[in-house]
This record gives C-alpha cells, sequence and structure tokens, in this order.
C-alpha cells in the first residue's frame, strides 16, 4: 500500500459544488469558485476517496504520490 497520495483538481472541469470541501474540508476548499486541495501530497485517507468518487464531473484525481497509478475515481 502506498504511503503517499497526490490530490488534483482539474480546474476546468471543476464547477464548484463544493462536495468536496464538504466531505473533506481538512483536504480541500473553494478558491474563486473552484475546488483546490490544502496539499498536493497527502497521507492516504478514505475520505479523499469519497471526495473524488463523489464529485459529479470526476475533476478530482487521487493518485499514487509513488508511482503516479490512478486509485480515484474508480472508472
Amino acid at each position: 500500500m502506498s504511503t503517499a497520495w497526490r490530490i488534483g483538481v482539474d480546474a476546468g472541469r471543476c464547477i464548484g459544488t463544493g462536495i468536496c470541501a464538504g466531505t473533506a474540508p481538512e483536504h480541500f476548499r473553494l478558491v474563486d469558485g473552484n475546488s483546490a486541495p490544502l496539499a498536493d501530497v497527502v497521507v492516504p485517507a478514505d475520505v479523499l476517496l469519497d471526495a473524488a468518487d463523489s464529485c459529479p464531473v470526476e475533476a478530482i484525481t487521487v493518485r499514487d504520490a509513488s508511482d503516479d497509478r490512478l486509485i480515484a475515481p474508480e472508472d
């Protein structure tokens, strides 16, 4: 299992629903109507998977920081 995950938000896809900030406020905030991660590399946490899977436009990605493997959202 990975010891670090990389969080990404595609600003071009983000529609600013705030679901991610509501689901994982310790990891996301809204800036000028778009989601932004509070840190790029984080300790793995299930709440990040929930946030990525809850995004209606799949703007959030969670990747393994060591090999860039996509963890969420699931295909």
